[in-house]
């Protein structure tokens, strides 16, 4: 049978639409038929390269009983979390409330008006491991529904009440927050694995960044000692495809060894983006290395005919999570032949020790980065697995995640001098310019070149991230002009009154209550980009509106940040920058001389004009000249730029 997910865009969706529940999307078709009928919603959030929502699917939502059930006593509704981050900051925020964790798929039960009074994540079809059967559930759930309806809501008027109060006022915080943002990753730090905390450990991208941008700032040996033994650590584990390139979402494991084996968008642009700081820094080849096989990875299967980015792939190929991406011994000696095949599977620990159920994920945890001994293995095994197991492809055109990934094209083309990372960030804002955006409106999302859905607050202050690093890798005044109107947009548009910015436009979809993120999770939060954003912004045009919307932005997070500043290391990004600004570098060229010759010896973050020799600033012994000043003071003018 088809259900009301026909005619979705969404991937998710339509991964839904032949299955017998009678699934809805949100709106208010959905919300109006449970009014009329006097039946609770049943609202189950997800996206298409999730593994536990494949197993749910499978095991529940095709169960023919499950869904009878559903539909006789429930109206059900599809969210996909990727297209509705409103939705799913909500619902998460009432599953965590209820449960005391969350996570995908999430599963909740709604009164008619769209209140809360159940939640969990993934259920079974039958009781088993502890976890109730939706066999059990729902029954359980229809009954209290028709008999003891008041106790059963009181839960949602609770959390709505919650979510109603009144932001106490933000108090700035006590000491340095950079200085105790610093001392809480020391003390989450795994100094033999790296990494922060126990498993399952997420690679946490800009947590990174900020850790390689203090050590730049500050010299702190520290930030550098973690930082470093983190990507190197990434590097060398299993969740690091060593055949394709590019990382999966997150390791089940301490030491980074097995993955969970999907691939995000949004987690590649973070740690591209700390790869190439890392690189700038440090001067590693290893570091720049990663960075380029991870956009090539991007280049080759996330990128679209359009130009744009897919937003994932899946972890879970002809039924089984990581099948496409483990091996046997025996496989790899077939593709390589004995002799090499023995070398490569030394190499790469793929042995008969059952890692991942009998098979092995190739890691070079036990061994040194291997420099060039198997670049050649590299195209016959991805050709092995390309021919043995098949990925889903989440093809929709997530604005924000493209705005990201953007800007990590940007700065691998700065310190690689690789036009061709250039042109792809070029190319994906094109798409983005002419697709997703509408009289000054960025829609959130698109696919097969149709966009749809307003966007979100993440949509707009990712994509002016990755403009305003375009701008500086390109120059090009019409992308720093882009960026100013996308951040006006949000001045305009977002604002909470309470200080910051809601995650949703002022004429925006009425929910509950208008959702408001602000700390940094798997994806930094608009609002902590948003004051990057600011503070680049001011830095770059010296406008005064720019400068007090930045001071408004800090002061508001600075006190939120104060009691977890690990769950800020975007606004700790942002608080570096304003109290270390960036260097001014103007580059006086000599006649003939190419204004942008790749890469750059420049910071990431300078701040870079070229010009023509003037009165003022002339040429020094007729050569390319540096003027360069950081803060209120310059040095003296140099015909070479030394780092």
């Amino acid at each position: 049978m088809q259900n009301h997910l026909r005619g979705q865009t969404s991937p998710y969706l339509l991964q839904h639409a032949q299955q017998p529940v009678d699934w809805y999307p949100w709106g208010r078709e959905a919300f109006q038929k449970a009014k009329e009928e006097d039946k609770p919603v049943f609202l189950s959030i997800g996206y298409s390269t999730c593994h536990w929502c494949h197993v749910m699917a499978r095991e529940s939502f095709e169960d023919p009983e499950i869904a009878k059930l559903l539909n006789e006593n429930f109206v059900s509704i599809k969210v996909d979390r990727e297209e509705r981050p409103d939705i799913d900051s909500l619902y998460m925020a009432a599953c965590q409330a209820f449960t005391g964790g969350g996570g995908w798929p999430t599963t909740l039960f709604l009164t008619p008006d769209q209140k809360p009074f159940f939640a969990g994540t993934y259920f079974p079809p039958t009781s088993r491991g502890g976890l109730m059967g939706m066999d059990q559930l729902l029954p359980a759930i229809h009954e209290a529904w028709e008999q003891e309806r008041a106790a059963l809501t009181e839960p949602g008027n609770r959390f709505l009440t919650l979510l109603r109060q009144e932001q106490a006022p933000v108090t700035p915080p006590e000491g340095d927050l950079l200085a105790a943002g610093l001392a809480q990753w020391e003390r989450t730090y795994d100094a033999e694995c790296g990494g922060f905390g126990q498993p399952p450990k997420f690679p946490m991208g800009h947590s990174l960044l900020f850790l390689l941008t203090d050590w730049e700032k500050t010299g702190s040996q520290s930030a550098l000692t973690m930082a470093d033994k983190t990507l190197e650590q990434l590097y060398r584990g299993g969740i690091y495809d060593h055949i394709g390139g590019g990382f999966s979402r997150y390791s089940t494991d301490r030491a980074f060894r097995i993955p969970h084996f999907e691939k995000m968008l949004y987690d590649n642009a973070l740690l591209m983006l700390a790869y190439c700081k890392a690189y700038s820094v440090t001067k590693k080849d290893l570091y720049r290395q990663v960075a380029t096989e991870t956009a090539d990875y991007v280049l080759k299967e996330l990128t679209l005919p359009s130009g744009a980015f897919a937003s994932a792939q899946d972890a879970d190929s002809d039924g089984a999570e990581g099948a496409y991406y483990v091996l046997r011994p025996e496989e790899v000696l077939a593709v390589l032949g004995e002799d090499l095949g023995e070398a490569y599977n030394t190499y790469y620990d793929i042995n008969r020790t059952e890692f991942f159920h009998g098979f092995s994920v190739p890691n070079l945890l036990t061994s040194p980065p291997p420099g060039t001994r198997f670049d050649a293995c590299k195209p016959p095994l991805y050709a092995y697995r390309q021919a043995r197991a098949s990925l889903h492809r989440d093809d929709k055109v997530l604005a924000g995640w493209n705005g990201l990934m953007i800007g990590a094209m940007a700065w691998l083309y700065r310190v690689t001098g690789q036009t061709g990372y250039r042109e792809a960030a070029q190319r994906a804002w094109a798409y983005l310019e002419r697709v997703h955006l509408h009289d000054g409106v960025l829609a959130a999302t698109s696919r097969n070149n149709l966009s749809r859905g307003t966007g979100f607050l993440e949509d707009y202050a990712f994509c002016a991230f990755g403009l305003l690093l375009l701008y500086d890798a390109t120059l090009d005044q019409a992308y720093l002009s882009q960026a100013e109107a996308l951040c006006q947009k949000v001045l305009a548009d977002f604002p909470d009154p309470a200080g910051g910015f809601f995650l949703t436009p002022k004429d925006g979809e009425a929910l509950l209550v208008r959702p408001k993120d602000t700390a940094d999770g798997a994806l930094p939060s608009g609002n902590t980009m948003m004051a990057w954003n600011l503070l680049r912004l001011y830095h770059l045009t010296q406008e005064d509106t720019w400068q007090k919307a930045a001071q408004a932005q800090m002061a508001f997070l600075g006190g939120l940040a104060g009691a977890y500043p690990t769950a800020y290391p975007v606004y700790l990004l942002a608080l570096l920058a304003q109290r270390e600004p960036p260097e001014e570098i103007k580059v006086v060229l000599a006649p003939g001389e190419a204004p942008l010759r790749q890469p750059w010896p420049f910071p990431l973050d300078a701040v870079v004009t070229f010009q023509e020799a003037t009165q003022a600033q002339p040429l020094l012994e007729g050569k390319t000249t540096y003027y360069i000043c950081k803060g209120h003071s310059c040095l003296p003018p140099r015909n070479q730029y030394v780092v």
